[in-house]
């Protein structure tokens, strides 16, 4: 039987990690829900072993349901009836396993009926449908909206919807419109006070909302009349069971095409407001946002998982002069650059899930009593890195995801071209990755200011004194004689930038680039020295990797002159 987590290394590894300890201690609180839910854990132990039976019930469903309707579900696709959406047969059958699983609620605390799981398996469970079936994570991982609700909604709210959510309702975030895209200061569809119902009505159209039908769905509407900007914008949760809300069309899509993308009309929809009046794109459309950009990093890395794993069947499967492809050097290398590629952004993937995971529990548990101790220290640092590597890992790993599903398609050669192997439909459903949820020149937007500000490069420092086994002493020296080299290289776009406005925006991508080889080298070569079996290859492989892409980096920026940035002005 197919299981996508037992079959997978890397993935049980993570629950062995140190700050595991530290994210089950801010979860449990001490344990104290034990007296009061059978199912709450007794100790770390029994936690970690409830994370792994959950991982693999999940795995099981991934291999034995999801995977093999995927292929049906991306021809049949969603149908458009009557201004609503209907699954494909294949999706449906996918939720009501899911469901059956008690899968639902993952995360949610067990008040609301959730099992209280920290983001890292959530984000597993995500890896695993992605592997299975892109289109369907993003139906299933929009959970993550029910996250925001339980930081900044009332206790109504959360006693009603996270219950919904755990009893299987789907959720959307309906953002974007038709001109108002990545600039959701522009938003406006509109949220007017109705005193004769007593609620809020919305009316307006979005664009593009990935799941758009859903049950549930937050929404980022304009409150205050007169406003154009950020400062006019308030979020709503909508339940589409009081109406007003109209599927005008589902858009056809080159790729994930099992996930309805939709444009929404809204008539008078009552809609309730989710914490204070002109706060939605502010904070709570960030916090949103940060959860989907980690969403669309664990749907990255379960694609390149997927397009790994069919480029490495196809070529033990076929022969070609004699022998299987694999054995022939320009494949074989292609694919442990493949594995090695896969490896290192699931290791950054998860190592970002703990830093954020560390930081909300530590931001709740301010809310519920005075910080003690060094607690608020320790949430400003993992505050910092959350912020920093949360764009980093959307930005590699669907970028990775892009490449590798490429590289699968050149492992078939011709056969791949053909609808008769899922590279086909992986190499479709990849392409988005790059760019929903902040395309890839955003996310480098965004993480240029841990560059900037000495986040990364604080952080490097740490990974550099931690103890390595002697067979990564040799990776390791290399990736600090690389960190110094980073270092030259940001100190001349620092000083040039001063010279030349733009010039450190003409090169943030390499800069956020490098120190994201530097990162993922660091963290491999911290794996290879515990788990050496699983990942020592593919440390020295990225290693390689690393001061090939740091070096072509090194090149541009020590050669170039501020004048270049008037050269890359579009005309």
């Amino acid at each position: 039987m197919a299981n996508f987590y037992l079959d997978n290394k890397d993935l049980q590894l993570q629950f062995d990690h140190p700050l595991m300890a530290r994210v089950i201690a801010l979860r449990e609180r001490g344990f104290g829900e034990k007296e009061s839910y059978d199912f709450a854990p007794q100790n770390e132990a029994d936690a970690l072993e409830n994370y792994r039976l959950v991982m693999e019930l999940a795995g099981e469903i991934c291999g034995e349901v999801l995977a093999p309707n995927a292929e049906g579900v991306d021809h049949e696709g969603p149908h458009h009836e009557g201004d609503r959406v209907t699954y494909a047969e294949g999706t449906k059958q996918n939720l009501r396993a899911m469901h059956a699983a008690g899968l639902d609620g993952l995360s949610l605390p067990r008040k609301y009926d959730g099992l209280n799981f920290p983001l890292v398996a959530f984000v597993m469970v995500n890896e695993m449908i992605a592997r299975a079936d892109a289109s369907f994570q993003n139906v299933w991982g929009l959970q993550d909206c029910a996250e925001t609700l339980n930081e900044f909604g009332s206790e109504e709210q959360k006693e009603r919807y996270l219950k919904m959510t755990a009893e299987g309702a789907t959720w959307s975030m309906a953002l974007t419109e038709p001109d108002a895209g990545s600039d959701l200061g522009a938003v406006t569809l509109k949220a007017t006070w109705c005193e004769e119902c007593q609620t809020w009505l919305l009316n307006g159209v979005k664009r593009f909302i990935t799941n758009g039908d859903g049950e549930l769905s937050l929404v980022l509407a304009r409150t205050e009349e007169g406003t154009t900007d950020a400062r006019g914008l308030s979020m709503f949760v909508y339940d589409k069971r009081k109406g007003g809300l109209k599927v005008r069309r589902i858009e056809n899509k080159l790729g994930i095409k099992g996930s309805p993308t939709c444009e929404l009309v809204y008539t008078d929809a009552p809609a309730e407001l989710v914490g204070d009046r002109r706060m939605g794109l502010i904070k709570y459309v960030m916090s949103l946002m940060n959860a989907a950009r980690l969403g669309i990093g664990a749907q990255s890395v379960g694609t390149c998982e997927a397009a790994y794993q069919e480029a490495l069947k196809y070529a033990r499967e076929r022969r070609q002069y004699g022998k299987p492809i694999i054995e022939f050097t320009a494949v074989s290398e292609l694919l442990t650059t493949m594995k090695a590629k896969t490896q290192g952004v699931r290791a950054l993937l998860y190592e970002t899930a703990r830093f954020v995971d560390i930081y909300k529990q530590l931001e709740a548990l301010a809310k519920e009593r005075r910080p003690e101790g060094d607690e608020r220290q320790e949430m400003k640092h993992y505050s910092r890195l959350a912020d920093a590597f949360t764009p980093l890992v959307k930005l590699f790993s669907s970028e990775y995801a892009n490449s590798l599903a490429y590289d699968a398609i050149q492992v078939h050669g011709g056969s791949g071209f053909m609808k008769d192997y899922p590279c086909e439909r992986i190499y479709r459903d990849a392409r988005i990755m790059s760019i929903y949820e902040g395309t890839s020149q955003l996310q480098v937007v965004a993480a240029i200011n841990g560059v900037t500000k000495g986040t990364f490069r604080a952080q490097i420092d740490r990974y550099a004194e931690e103890p390595f086994s002697e067979a990564m002493q040799p990776c390791v020296e290399r990736l600090k004689a690389l960190t110094a080299r980073f270092d030259v290289m940001l100190a001349r776009v620092e000083a040039l930038d001063k010279e030349v406005a733009g010039y450190k925006e003409l090169h943030a991508r390499r800069l956020v680039e490098s120190v994201g080889y530097l990162t993922i080298g660091y963290i491999l070569a911290r794996e290879a020295t515990h788990y050496p079996e699983n990942y020592e290859s593919s440390a020295r492989i990225f290693c390689r990797l690393a001061e090939g892409k740091i070096g072509e980096a090194e090149a541009t920026i020590l050669t170039s002159e501020p004048s270049d940035v008037a050269l890359f002005k579009a005309e």
